[in-house]
């Protein structure tokens, strides 16, 4: 990562301070380790210095200010406009029509919008600021100018005022019944806790738990079909939340859908770390997870490979093993004969929003975190990842709980989304350090895990990749660099689906159609913009291109393998016990 990145905020060469400036930038580091102030001064400093740029970007403004007086003169006077700024395709605050159909309240609302989105342009735009710095700055001065958004205020939200109206009082009577809620739960919440059962109302597939250590249970799923593709799949899920998130309900489960498709279905559940795990290495999450669950599918279904999957931080996962596997075993001894890959990150160069994190700075201070608890605790990490999308997953549920007085809607994929994991503090600090702050996952064997030099050019194993068109997780530009890095011989079949990092994945099949996916075999070295271009795109979900892409690499169809068997008894029924651990 270039020095700029690990600059810890200032983008100012710091022997050129004063020992007063130094001292304050070192106070700063201690007291604002993740930039909220600093990134937001540095840029003010940075266009008070550059005083041409600062009168140009003025310019601009008061261009922007002309146009909305114009607007405010003929919305007065009765007479029809069109808005100066329109609200972007995905903000939903000022959807209703009262913000546009009342005069009022149009002209409130278009003077926050010109006002805000001049800010965020100048933002990115701050002269002699590097681009993460730039970044930095227009994230933190986004999450400002939200929480000040109108429509989060009862006095200037029309709807929130003609709702208690409407129901003489009773919403925000409501609304205050909710805030306490929150209040004591220590948390604008998304959905009611007690919305579903997992077990119940989730993660509800047949199956049995066939093996445990320390680290995850492996779940096998019961057959639904009488003869089954003779290579097992083995899923290898994200630990940083719960594995349900591929066995939903019936209609969203990838694994039921597989199962039907006639294929044999392993799947990682994970323990939920205390502190007595706090030493636990991402070596071990290799070991104990990724190579153990291979011997037990390989035995338990006698064969020699698996089609091995990994989601997100699975994937990662994943991708280190297959490294580290072409190196430890024999050519024709690497027990995955293909994988697949969901949204994962191999080059962490741009590793999406989350980068406004990632610095030497935040993680130090991350690290002292865990150090005090031996984890990461998952509400922090569930904070981080809200801020990233604070509109929709912040504001809107704090105008719609406390000032519309709305009941949470029993949403399955928020239900999943706030039953959070901890991180190790031995293995989560190693990942940061290495992965998202080094980027040495892609460097030629930098990194030494489980006792192999890692070099993903090792991989040979056919490769069926998928991404998402709307990630800011894992930008799928991003994920695409996978094939740079694998062996060319190695053939990959790349996947673009719309939508974001979650229902990008959890894409079930729809008639008529939700989505769509492009699909192409990339060169090693081809650009994605190329790709892009030639990619077909299909309607529907990239799961049936996959399910065809497994039947013809899986092998003959065999007898069904039951859900457990002599040696490897049923320890439990699926989901397991570790899924409830909190």
């Amino acid at each position: 990562m270039p020095d700029s990145t690990s600059a810890s905020h200032k983008s100012i060469d710091i022997s050129s301070l004063s020992p007063f400036e130094t001292a304050s930038a070192a106070i700063s580091k201690k007291i604002d380790p993740f930039g909220v102030t600093t990134s937001l001064l540095n840029a003010q400093m940075a266009w008070m210095m550059h005083p041409q740029e600062l009168v140009r970007a003025a310019s601009a403004l008061s261009g922007d200010l002309v146009a909305l007086q114009v607007h405010v003169m003929r919305r007065a006077m009765g007479m029809q406009s069109e808005d100066v700024i329109r609200p972007n395709s995905d903000d939903s605050r000022f959807a209703d029509p009262m913000w546009t159909s009342s005069a009022t309240w149009d002209i409130t609302k278009e003077w926050y919008l010109a006002l805000t989105h001049r800010l965020q342009d100048m933002a990115f735009e701050t002269p002699a600021l590097s681009d993460k710095e730039r970044r930095r700055a227009a994230f933190w001065s986004r999450e400002w100018l939200n929480m000040v958004a109108p429509s989060n205020f009862f006095w200037l939200n029309p709807v929130a005022m003609e709702r208690f109206v409407s129901t003489q009082g009773k919403s925000l009577a409501e609304g205050m019944s909710n805030f306490m809620r929150d209040a004591k739960a220590k948390n604008i919440q998304m959905v009611e806790p007690d919305a579903f059962t997992v077990g119940k109302d989730l993660a509800t597939t047949a199956g049995k738990v066939v093996f445990r250590n320390r680290l995850v249970e492996l779940i096998h799923y019961a057959p639904t079909t009488e003869k089954v593709r003779e290579t097992p799949i083995v899923i290898i899920t994200p630990w940083i939340n719960k594995f349900y998130i591929l066995d939903l309900t019936p209609k969203k489960s990838m694994v039921k859908y597989l199962t039907d498709q006639g294929f044999s279905v392993f799947i990682t559940s994970w323990k939920n770390p205390g502190a007595d795990l706090s030493e636990i290495r991402l070596d071990d999450y290799l070991l104990e997870g990724v190579n153990e669950s291979i011997n037990v599918v390989t035995e338990f279904c006698k064969v020699p490979k698996v089609h091995l999957v990994g989601y997100c931080i699975g994937g990662t996962l994943v991708s280190t093993y297959m490294a580290w596997a072409n190196k430890r075993f024999a050519a024709d001894k690497v027990p995955v004969a293909h994988w697949s890959l969901f949204t994962t990150l191999t080059d962490f160069a741009h590793p999406g929003d989350i980068d406004v994190f990632i610095d030497e700075a935040c993680i130090n201070a991350l690290d002292e975190t865990m150090a005090k608890k031996g984890y990461l605790d998952g509400a922090e990490m569930a904070t981080s990842f809200r801020l990233l999308r604070a509109n929709s997953l912040v504001w809107h549920y704090w105008v719609h709980s406390y000032l519309l007085g709305e009941s949470l809607p029993p949403f399955d994929v928020l239900f999943w989304n706030v039953d959070t994991t901890r991180m190790p503090q031995a293995m989560h600090s190693y990942y940061l350090h290495q992965m998202y702050l080094q980027n040495n996952l892609i460097k030629r064997d930098k990194l030494t895990i489980a006792g192999e030099s890692i070099d993903l050019d090792r991989i040979v194993q056919p490769l069926y990749a998928v991404t998402a068109e709307d990630d800011h997780i894992a930008p799928w530009r991003q994920c695409y660099r996978i094939r740079k890095y694998i062996n060319v011989k190695a053939p990959v079949r790349f996947v673009l689906s719309s939508s974001g990092h979650i229902l990008g994945i959890v894409n079930p099949p729809a008639n008529p159609p939700k989505r769509a996916y492009w699909i192409a075999e990339p060169e090693r070295n081809e650009h994605w913009e190329h790709w892009f271009e030639r990619a077909e795109k299909k309607p529907g979900t990239w799961w049936e291109d996959w399910t065809e892409w497994l039947n013809g690499n899986c092998g003959e169809l065999v007898e069904a393998y039951p859900a457990a068997n002599r040696k490897f008894p049923a320890l439990a029924d699926a989901p397991g016990t570790y899924v409830y651990e909190k």
